[in-house]
């Protein structure tokens, strides 16, 4: 069983276990793990199941499906106070993952064990509408990414990659290629013809967005 402090850390990253009445979450946190990950490690893989649904404090992950060949195609970053629509449909369904979940920065995160969550989810309303809620809004984000995928070319998804992020943007033009499904090389010509239009600038390690208005025009050309 978690401790009452990580239990309150848990209640401050989601709110809405405020809202679960205090019986249930309790029961459904006795047999919950803290559990920590560093840079690089594999949360979850392609083939096996949830082991627990993750309440993640710090740090992020990002969710990625890989090809035959070792290609990545990066469906979401989740992290602190946020729910994994992967790891949350492998406990609805009791099926495997499909995609595979790598930590980004450092995070610790409380693992709610699948047995328990499925019973804190048929005992709490608000516990409920907030996992399908979640479970909506991740579903029609990564609708839209995959719309972008087949619909817009990759100058354009790299140019909306751009102007969503705060800038300047910490990424090298590999980890860009890894989020878009492509390859740096590419990736490089195209932020090289960014630079040429003076819409960014170029550091090691560091984009620089000079003109996020030419670049959502182009995003939605």
């Amino acid at each position: 069983m978690v401790d009452q402090k990580a239990l309150d850390q848990v209640i401050a990253c989601y709110p809405i276990l405020k809202k679960v009445d205090k019986t249930h979450l309790e029961q459904a946190m006795q047999n919950a793990r803290v559990l920590s990950a560093t840079t690089g490690d594999i949360m979850f893989e392609e083939t096996e199941k949830s082991r627990g649904f993750p309440f993640i404090l710090t740090g992020s992950a990002r969710v990625i499906k890989l090809s035959s060949t070792g290609r990545e195609l990066h469906l979401y970053t989740v992290g602190a106070g946020e729910g994994c629509i992967v790891a949350c449909s492998s406990l609805l369904g009791d099926i495997p993952c499909n995609a595979t979940a790598i930590v980004e920065q450092n995070l610790t995160l409380v693992s709610l064990p699948p047995s328990d969550f499925r019973i804190l989810l048929s005992q709490s309303e608000p516990f409920r509408n907030y996992i399908f809620s979640n479970f909506a809004e991740n579903l029609t984000l990564l609708t839209h990414m995959v719309s972008a995928v087949v619909f817009q070319k990759l100058d354009q998804r790299l140019a909306n990659a751009l102007v969503t992020k705060k800038s300047p943007i910490q990424a090298t033009h590999q980890a860009l290629a890894d989020e878009l499904g492509s390859v740096r090389e590419i990736v490089s010509r195209l932020l090289k013809n960014f630079v040429e239009k003076g819409w960014v600038t170029l550091e090691r390690g560091q984009i620089n967005v000079l003109n996020s208005i030419e670049l959502k025009k182009y995003s939605e050309l």
